[in-house]
């Protein structure tokens, strides 16, 4: 049995970071990873989406430019080129995160499946290792919806997508969660025809109702968004797939065809290939694994981190938790995960990015100040004849404590991110009405906001 300092589980993001971290601290460390490493962000999630998202927005940008006295139609659209670029971009992510582990010294870099004997103790293969501490950044994988037939046929996923060579002529997506309606935005800014299946009767019903709305109404102009959808049935023909649906409020039940079938409804974590319950270590019903403010297991000697544990599952989130867990793991000054203060962005177009409290979850338990701005307010959102997309803030009355910041419209999650390091410093109005902003430039959207607070 080999012995180590610290023990990794996962090699995605999050647990490089704290692969990296006990290396450079001189410890022996073991990072037990199965498949390839950089996990999900860098091979099936962030990286490879928002690259191929990156251009869908320039065609998209292409067929607006008219409003400006710009005729820049598409002539044609390599798809294979494309996505070959994305693959590259992937690979090289990839190579190089393999790279730097291997000329890290102290570390072993385990290329198994491992799961717990006992709470110090792991089985990858024929090998055994224990741990003094144990991190946890397994992450999670597809959630797969028992409907009738889905078995049976070869559907797309997150992770399979991104294999495509060939447009298809339409896709139905099985969900209408932010992976599915970011991808409903790629291929329809493709020329695929693209319906999106949504079992609630908003988009996106995490977000603001105003930007919810704003977004199923630009959405609809380029897809098929049938909200209140309940996803029955799904059968391969010989040309495609036939999925059969019924609207929950009519009861209509109807059958669409479709050359592709992407699922997208949700994540599940993958803690459960771990079998933690050989370790003690608790799980929520739906298998994330359970931990305090400061990101340790019931088992002080164990963290887990990012998508394992369920919580804000975005890699920076995973990101801060990792600085987080070793700090706490570490040092004896402990720190606290601030998950209300996690930010979010939606790369669908128009592009969504929130961070904090919605008005309404704001208004159970503070009395509020609500702010907003359209783009069309300020001098560069008009110049850009920017018509639709606002931004709103949710402030604390008596403090002035900034509460929560909502934008849909052109580069929201760049703009957002001011007001995030003020949410997360427990900012006033004033910390960013009280700092210059270039004029005339997107971000005078910010203090517009705040200035119109009522």
């Amino acid at each position: 049995m080999k012995r180590y300092d610290v023990i990794v589980i996962g090699a995605g993001d999050v647990g490089l970071g704290i692969t990296f971290k006990a290396v450079s601290a001189g410890l022996k460390v073991a990072l037990i990873n199965k498949g390839a490493v950089g996990g999900t962000c860098v091979n099936t999630g962030c990286v490879p989406s928002k690259t191929l998202i990156h251009t869908a927005d320039r065609i998209i940008e292409a067929g607006e430019n008219t409003k400006l006295g710009i005729r820049s139609d598409v002539s044609s659209i390599d798809f294979s080129a494309i996505m070959e670029r994305m693959r590259g971009v992937v690979a090289s992510g990839r190579d190089s995160i393999r790279t730097a582990l291997e000329d890290s010294e102290d570390l072993d870099l385990i290329d198994r499946e491992c799961h717990f004997i006992d709470e110090h103790t792991l089985e990858a293969g024929d090998e055994r290792l224990r741990g003094k501490k144990i991190f946890i950044a397994s992450g999670a994988r597809p959630s797969v919806p028992a409907i009738k037939g889905l078995d049976t046929v070869q559907y797309l996923t997150n992770e399979t997508v991104l294999g495509l060579k060939d447009k298809p002529e339409s896709m139905i997506f099985i969900g209408g969660g932010f992976v599915a309606l970011e991808y409903a935005h790629f291929f329809s800014a493709m020329g695929v025809r693209v319906t999106v299946l949504n079992r609630g009767s908003t988009l996106l019903g995490f977000e603001e109702p105003e930007i919810s709305e704003l977004l199923r109404k630009e959405m609809g102009k380029r897809t098929e968004l049938l909200m209140g959808t309940e996803t029955l049935e799904v059968r391969h023909t010989g040309s495609g797939y036939r999925v059969l649906v019924r609207e929950t409020e009519t009861v209509l039940v109807k059958e669409l065809p479709a050359e592709q079938v992407m699922v997208s409804a949700g994540r599940r974590s993958n803690a459960d290939i771990l079998r933690p319950e050989r370790a003690g270590i608790g799980t929520d019903k739906a298998g994330f694994i359970v931990v305090d403010d400061y990101l340790r297991t019931n088992k002080k000697h164990i963290w887990a981190i990012g998508d394992a544990i369920g919580r804000a599952m975005f890699t920076h989130a995973g990101d801060r938790e990792a600085e987080l867990a070793w700090n706490n793991a570490t040092q004896r000054k402990k720190q606290r995960m601030d998950f209300g203060s996690v930010p979010h962005a939606v790369y669908t177009c128009p592009q969504i990015a929130s961070v904090g409290l919605t008005e309404s979850q704001a208004r159970k338990e503070h009395e509020v100040l609500v702010g907003r701005a359209q783009y069309s307010d300020i001098v560069m959102g008009e110049a850009m004849l920017e018509q639709e997309g606002f931004a709103k803030a949710v402030v604390e009355k008596g403090s002035r404590r900034i509460l929560g910041f909502h934008i849909i419209g052109p580069h929201a999650a760049m703009l957002i991110q001011e007001v995030v390091n003020a949410v997360a410093q427990k900012g006033t109005v004033e910390s960013i009405t009280g700092c210059m902003h270039i004029f005339p430039a997107l971000s005078n959207l910010i203090p517009e906001a705040f200035g119109n607070l009522e």
